[in-house]
């Protein structure tokens, strides 16, 4: 498999820096080659308005050395720099030493050998050439803006390679390839009274080739083609009135709820409260698992680094674990956290879960969230339609949109790209101005049914952000669909006084 660099010169690399870092008495250390690729073509009314093709070539060594860790990275790739780098970075332990309160510890991983691995994909939409781009989203733009509801279009698509080399002391030498990308179209509309609404496709970003958006994974025409039709609905839609409903929530939308009041919250380091950027630390804190109600016996979320198409998807992450798959919460209980080597080590724990990344080889990796999902119910479960038709008097809420949460993980509110109001089982059409708010415990608590495999969806989003300097994450969330009663809904739009 094609790497970031060739082959030979890999692994003369590795043996100039893991050399260097051996003889001066290093007990853990590693190496991490890697070349980022980045596309983004975006189309506004038709028009070319972005088309970036971004190239980060580079190579990071961090070491642990008498209990202090150090890191050092540069563009620079070759035998002398890859050796002179890792003496930067036993320099850099030697100078943080002083500064520690206890030794820093890496918890155990056995050896992996070699590892050859690539997301699943059959075309690489990093080779498909710009003109291919800019002309289907041109044509779905046309498409679109052909529609009376419609006067503005922004149409874009993503797409990232990554390819990374890790070797270690240990013996794992690791090289791998992913490839991810993310097409997105939204529509606009202005009245003459100057309302406005807008509204995005769901196609969530995914860990597949260009084949995605030609229909595999995801009906791209069909849901262009109702686009149109459900902002026209929209536009025409009441305001919804502020109280307490039964929602709901398709897993367009359950994604994100999921990533922020589960996914960040049990960050072991957040919950230890050694990280704090974005939004805080956390409620679910140590003294808590196994005993901690998270939500209602149905509650069952997994970490998982091995999803077929997940962002956070690897083979070996990169402080040299395996990926795996293992419990967040379990019959509503939280029984365990998202781990890397130093953190498992410090909170006691005898191995790490595989969650360390770093989104530049220059940068150190830090703990980073895997694909955290809510399992389907057990069997068949319900499909969409039989949970909505266990509902007297509530709403459907389709796509996610805007979100906040409080700095414990705690108090969130969110809103969504569209809204059903539900009557005597049915939905009896479009809502405008949601946004539901409730306490995590409670939220999770207040689930009372749980769709099956037919309503599972994995969505998730490129850029999640932590850490100081700031790294961006891609990240995984599976849910199917569920039914939360009694949660508080306000009308965002008096909200904002408008």
């Amino acid at each position: 498999m094609e790497g970031p660099a060739d082959g030979d010169l890999l692994a003369r690399m590795t043996d100039a820096a893991l050399g260097a870092t051996s003889a001066a008495g290093a007990t853990h250390a590693s190496v991490r080659v890697e070349r980022v690729r980045t596309q983004v073509v975006a189309l506004r009314d038709g028009r070319l308005e972005t088309a970036l093709d971004d190239t980060e070539v580079g190579m990071g060594v961090e070491v642990v050395r008498s209990g202090s860790f150090g890191f050092a990275g540069s563009v620079a790739l070759g035998v002398d720099p890859a050796a002179a780098l890792a003496l930067e970075a036993i320099r850099a332990a030697r100078v943080t030493a002083p500064a520690r309160r206890r030794p820093v510890l890496f918890a155990e991983e056995p050896p992996h050998g070699r590892v050859e691995w690539s997301s699943p994909f059959r075309r690489n939409p990093i080779d498909v050439p710009l003109a291919d781009k800019v002309a289907l989203l041109g044509e779905w733009s046309g498409q679109l803006m052909a529609s009376a509801h419609v006067d503005h279009v922004s149409a874009s698509v993503v797409a990232v390679q990554e390819d990374k080399y890790l070797a270690d002391l240990s013996g794992t030498i690791a090289l791998q390839r992913r490839v991810r990308i993310h097409p997105q179209v939204e529509v606009a509309s202005v009245t003459e009274a100057g309302d406005f609404e807008d509204m995005r496709t769901l196609a969530p970003p995914v860990g597949r080739g260009w084949e995605y958006v030609e229909g595999d994974g995801w009906d791209v025409d069909g849901e262009l083609a109702r686009l149109p039709d459900l902002l026209g609905e929209k536009l025409r839609a009441p305001s919804v009135r502020a109280g307490t409903y039964d929602l709901v929530i398709d897993p367009t939308n359950l994604w994100l709820t999921i990533h922020e009041s589960i996914g960040h919250a049990t960050e072991l380091d957040r919950a230890m409260g050694y990280e704090a950027a974005f939004a805080g630390t956390s409620f679910a804190t140590p003294d808590g698992l196994g005993t901690l109600r998270y939500g209602s016996p149905l509650m069952h979320v997994v970490g998982d680094r091995t999803a077929e198409h997940g962002l956070a998807t690897v083979a070996i992450d990169d402080q040299g674990v395996a990926a795996q798959s293992f419990d967040i919460v379990r019959d509503g209980i939280l029984v365990g956290y998202q781990l890397d080597r130093p953190i498992a080590a410090s909170g006691g724990f005898g191995h790490s879960n595989g969650c360390a990344f770093a989104d530049s080889p220059l940068h150190v990796p830090i703990q980073r969230m895997a694909n955290v999902s809510l399992q389907p119910a057990k069997g068949t479960g319900p499909s969409t339609e039989e949970l909505v038709s266990g509902v007297d008097h509530g709403i459907y809420v389709v796509g996610d949109k805007s979100w906040s949460i409080d700095m414990q993980r705690m108090n969130f509110q969110f809103t969504g790209q569209r809204f059903y109001e539900i009557r005597g089982g049915r939905l009896t059409g479009q809502v405008r101005d949601v946004a539901y708010q409730a306490t995590t415990t409670d939220f999770w608590r207040q689930m009372e049914a749980v769709g099956g495999t037919s309503t599972y969806l994995l969505g998730g989003a490129f850029n999640c952000g932590k850490g100081q300097p700031e790294q961006i994450a891609p990240v995984s969330h599976g849910c199917p669909s569920v039914l939360v009663r009694g949660v508080r809904v306000l009308n965002a739009r008096q909200e904002s006084g408008r």
